[in-house]
């Protein structure tokens, strides 16, 4: 089975139980994380380890948090040199990261999609059509309650700001996909969602501006892409826009999973990408 989920946000005594008790079904389950596992290196290393030797491939794309420098961080390295850190961990436990060859995954009908993670960041471009630059949103934003702690701890260097980040990422990216040979179905994973619609379910409206770019928008009409799994908004959902399926798989914070008493957390996708009424 192809099994997905993100913001496992470990530091949680509560979803660190929950993680330990993830298992295969099968000794051929791939496992995605679409982010968001912990802030501190030593709960990331717990995780990647513990699940790397349980599924027979796990495939990783960073959320925002753990790409945080926090007062409490004992790694110490910002931006661009905490992400690469991270990735020589995955690479340690054989996980597959945005940085690493897009594999196939041999579904149990004979077909073959192609897992390919991606990491892009955001760039404030998912904002109130009245502001016409970040600064403006983020004002209307803090004016309105709404702060993403990113704006203190998630730094950026060598990049001068998020969006200079973002904007490098993306580029990247598009190279990446540009690869994928015609015919190949494709499965994205990304921590932020890469197109806006999703973001109408946000309770704050003024936090979309940390939440993607618009310059993703045209990944999911790329032909042969026919899943995006996504997280970040912590609001679990399937929604088919266009015949491609966009499904957030996020665990979220305790009080969260808690109201929603899903049975399982772990959401599986083979079905999906065979049946639009799988979800469950």
């Amino acid at each position: 089975m192809l099994l997905a989920v993100s913001d496992l946000h470990v530091s949680h005594a509560a979803n660190r139980a929950i993680v330990e008790s993830f298992r295969p079904s099968t000794p051929d389950d791939w496992l995605l994380l679409a982010g968001d596992i912990a802030e501190q290196e030593s709960d990331f290393i717990w995780v990647i380890s513990m699940l790397s030797q349980r599924f027979a491939q796990v495939v990783w794309t960073p959320g925002n948090h753990e790409l945080w420098c926090t007062p409490k961080d004992q790694l110490k390295l910002p931006g661009v040199l905490r992400y690469e850190h991270l990735v020589n961990i995955c690479r340690q436990h054989n996980v597959l990261t945005p940085e690493d060859e897009f594999r196939h995954y041999h579904m149990g009908n004979g077909t073959t999609v192609t897992i390919a993670p991606v990491f892009t960041l955001y760039d404030y471009s998912f904002r109130n059509t009245c502001d016409y630059t970040a600064e403006q949103a983020i004002e209307r934003a803090r004016r309105c309650g709404v702060i993403s702690s990113d704006e203190f701890f998630l730094k950026t260097y060598p990049h001068r700001t998020i969006t200079d980040w973002c904007r490098e990422r993306i580029q990247y990216t598009e190279k990446r996909l540009n690869t994928i040979p015609d015919g190949e179905d494709i499965v994205l994973i990304s921590h932020f969602p890469i197109i806006r619609k999703p973001l109408e379910s946000l309770r704050n409206s003024e936090f979309s501006i940390w939440c993607g770019s618009e310059k993703t928008h045209q990944w999911a009409s790329k032909t042969g892409v026919r899943m995006v799994v996504y997280g970040h908004l912590h609001i679990p959902n399937l929604e088919y826009i266009q015949d491609v399926a966009h499904l957030e798989v996020s665990l979220g914070y305790p009080r969260e999973w808690q109201e929603r008493g899903r049975s399982s957390y772990l959401v599986q996708l083979d079905g999906l990408l065979e049946n639009a009424n799988a979800y469950s």
